[in-house]
């Protein structure tokens, strides 16, 4: 018999490639998510009425278990960077993956997969990683078998971070930075996706893993890589953190003031906290090598995605080509 797999937030980012994955697996693809309305497009992964986006809202118990009823196995990609209403850092990525786990037991699945994040730490001044660490112990305390993946920052053609800043280089001769010399291990999102998919099918060992690619590199030197995959100048200016800070307050109170209506998408007070430390494997737990993947390096894929930030896009390489040509 077909097995199902219920994927929470499985038309995100992070998500819609394990639901891929999942689909040539040969198991059915439940894609859990707020809008399926906005999902069919997961639906393309499989043979007709393989994978089929449904409703569920992870701060409601009853959505919640009817989206797990007949499951085999679940995965939890649930995460926002910035807070916005009822979806805060607490409901979603501490109450709701509690509630998942919870509720996943209480359906007789013992087979999870949790996606975290690598400084996920509930000591920490960061909401965003208080939640992420209080998240990882709510899943373990009903699913003790639960393997968790921390990737580093993820990048992919659906990224809001090197697709952000491209788009900003091809406006602006001048790149804004907060943290230059903060460390990240970038890890490409079919690689995370990998990873999700020996876990559910019984690949790898419950407990945490840490997902790093083979680049680490400053915030600065990420900004470089960029620049010159799209072949773009561009001023990278620090933002000391002092005036980070403030700017970053002044958006969180307009956001706060406005009720929402404002969404402070620009820079949170928490993304300050988070960007003043390295974002690397610690090495004190498994990671890639273990799980049999060979991560992709940037240079590999970035050029797949951001040569529609390019002057010429598509045709740059034709012209470049043309350039070299003798009349």
């Amino acid at each position: 018999m077909q097995k199902l797999v219920t994927i929470f937030g499985g038309s995100g980012f992070v998500g819609r490639y394990i639901a891929r994955r999942m689909a040539k697996q040969g198991w059915r693809v439940r894609v859990a998510c707020r809008r399926p309305n906005e999902a069919v497009f997961v639906r393309m992964y499989g043979a007709v009425g393989q994978v089929e986006p449904v409703f569920a809202n992870i701060r409601d118990d009853a959505s919640v278990a009817a989206a797990l009823s007949g499951a085999d196995a679940v995965v939890n990609c649930v995460g926002v960077l910035a807070q916005s209403g009822k979806n805060t850092f607490d409901t979603l990525q501490a109450e709701g993956a509690t509630r998942i786990a919870r509720l996943a037991a209480a359906e007789g699945i013992a087979n999870m997969v949790q996606i975290s994040a690598i400084g996920a730490d509930a000591e920490s001044r960061s909401d965003y990683a208080r939640t992420k660490a209080e998240g990882e112990a709510g899943v373990m305390e009903h699913q003790p078998n639960a393997v968790i993946l921390r990737p580093s920052l993820v990048f992919g053609p659906e990224d809001q971070f090197f697709n952000r800043f491209a788009g900003m280089a091809r406006l602006a001769p001048v790149l804004p930075v907060v943290g230059p010399n903060t460390k990240f291990q970038p890890v490409y999102v079919d690689d995370v996706a990998a990873a999700a998919e020996k876990a559910v099918i019984g690949q790898a060992q419950p407990g945490i893993h840490e997902l790093g690619g083979p680049d680490v590199d400053t915030f600065r030197e990420l900004m470089q890589t960029m620049l010159r995959v799209i072949r773009r100048r561009a001023l990278i200016v620090t933002v000391p953190f002092f005036v980070a800070r403030t700017m970053a307050f002044v958006l969180d109170w307009v956001q706060k003031l406005s009720f929402g209506i404002v969404h402070n998408g620009t820079l949170t007070r928490d993304q300050v906290r988070n960007l003043a430390r390295d974002n690397v494997v610690t090495g004190q737990y498994p990671g890639f090598d273990v799980l049999g993947i060979v991560p992709s390096t940037m240079e590999t894929v970035l050029p797949e995605y951001l040569w529609r930030f390019r002057p010429s896009g598509q045709y740059s390489d034709i012209k470049d080509s043309a350039k070299n040509m003798k009349t």
